[in-house]
């Protein structure tokens, strides 16, 4: 059957329905199971599977590629957890790997691990197809797209493309974006990457990311990597991670919406700079973002002109949190340059939108920017 997002996001990953069975069954906590005789079953220890993983990642793969047949999703306990397993289950010594040099803060460790194990590491930026120019003879190429802070974007066919002429794989740090924003296997990736901490599970309150693929030995070499390096997530949290994919359509589109809406409230106010929101049709991104995403995220950046002043404005906020992090139903926004490390101006504010009234938000983004003057 054809669904929409939203009955997708509610009855992904369900088990068939049994008399008097829960619609979705609680956390299994079990370090090891029955198992006698040879060990063919589907669960046999708790590092390698377990029922409440299961459902999730079939959740998380109905989502990513919808009506797919094949399609498998690996969970891990942290979105970090996540790149490295991809990473790390690819590239061997004397590999060369295509990084963003604009994207998520740590990617500077990874590139650091990866360089004293005997990989090339080349960085471009993700503006502009850069890394285009770096990718000749690149063993992976990774794209984070829209980059996290500074919301650039890049054209993902025309990347993919170029990395096939080369013979490389292709992953995609989906995490600002969701499977509902943006589909990186639809658009010809390898791997779909998230931090599923954001904006996928929604609610601040728990740490995870999964990988996504079609091909089985890829998936298999990435569910063999979280084996060996034991990074597994709980299963209270991935059972809450399933609970909150119920609401991800209603979430998003609420962020979406209201995202632009703020977006629209500062492009008309003289003391903000360096607007960015892929969704606003005035963006650098919007005519590349528009042909491959079906909705904009959560995140819109901005520049103030000092860091007394992002100060000022970040504490004179009622309804965000000075927090780090995105895609919560709480509204969140920071100072970027306190964690060094982006390329930032000091006055940079990377705001992540939550599910407040957009009235509400709006009034009072623009009330605490007119106090902090």
């Amino acid at each position: 059957m054809t669904w929409g997002d939203g009955t997708r996001a509610v009855r992904a990953g369900l088990p068939e329905p049994k008399a008097y069975e829960p619609t979705l069954p609680g956390p299994v906590f079990a370090a090891h199971y029955h198992l006698p005789g040879e060990p063919t079953g589907p669960y046999t220890y708790g590092r390698d599977e377990n029922p409440t993983w299961t459902h999730l990642e079939r959740a998380i793969g109905e989502l990513e590629a919808p009506g797919e047949q094949g399609v498998e999703t690996v969970v891990f306990a942290s979105g970090m957890a996540a790149i490295s397993a991809v990473l790390f289950s690819q590239l061997t010594a004397g590999d060369t790997v295509v990084l963003p040099a604009d994207g998520y803060q740590a990617l500077a460790l990874v590139r650091e691990q990866l360089s004293a194990y005997g990989i090339e590491v080349r960085t471009a930026p993700t503006g502009g197809d850069a890394q285009l120019s770096v990718l000749d003879g690149a063993r992976l190429l990774w794209i984070e797209t829209p980059s996290n802070p500074g919301l650039d974007v890049c054209d993902i066919r025309r990347l993919v493309a170029a990395a096939r002429a080369e013979g490389a794989l292709v992953a995609i740090d989906n995490t600002l974006a969701t499977p509902l924003g943006q589909r990186p296997l639809e658009l010809g990736a390898d791997f779909s990457v998230a931090s599923d901490t954001k904006g996928l599970t929604g609610h601040g309150d728990i740490l995870l990311g999964h990988v996504t693929c079609r091909d089985a030995s890829l998936a298999g070499s990435v569910r063999r990597w979280r084996k060996i390096a034991g990074a597994i997530p709980g299963p209270m949290e991935a059972w809450l991670a399933h609970r909150s994919l119920a609401t991800l359509q209603l979430r998003v589109d609420r962020q979406c919406a209201t995202a632009l809406a703020l977006a629209e409230a500062l492009s008309a106010r003289e003391d903000v700079s360096g607007l960015r929101y892929p969704g606003l049709s005035g963006d650098p991104s919007h005519k590349v973002a528009a042909g491959q995403m079906r909705r904009f995220g959560s995140v819109v950046s901005f520049v103030l002109p000092d860091r007394e002043r992002a100060e000022r404005f970040l504490g004179a906020l009622r309804l965000v949190d000075d927090a780090t992090s995105f895609g919560g139903v709480r509204s969140t926004a920071e100072r970027r340059g306190r964690w060094g490390g982006d390329a930032v101006p000091e006055g940079f504010i990377r705001f992540s939108v939550g599910a407040e009234d957009a009235e509400d938000l709006v009034a009072d983004v623009l009330r605490a920017l007119d106090d902090a003057r």
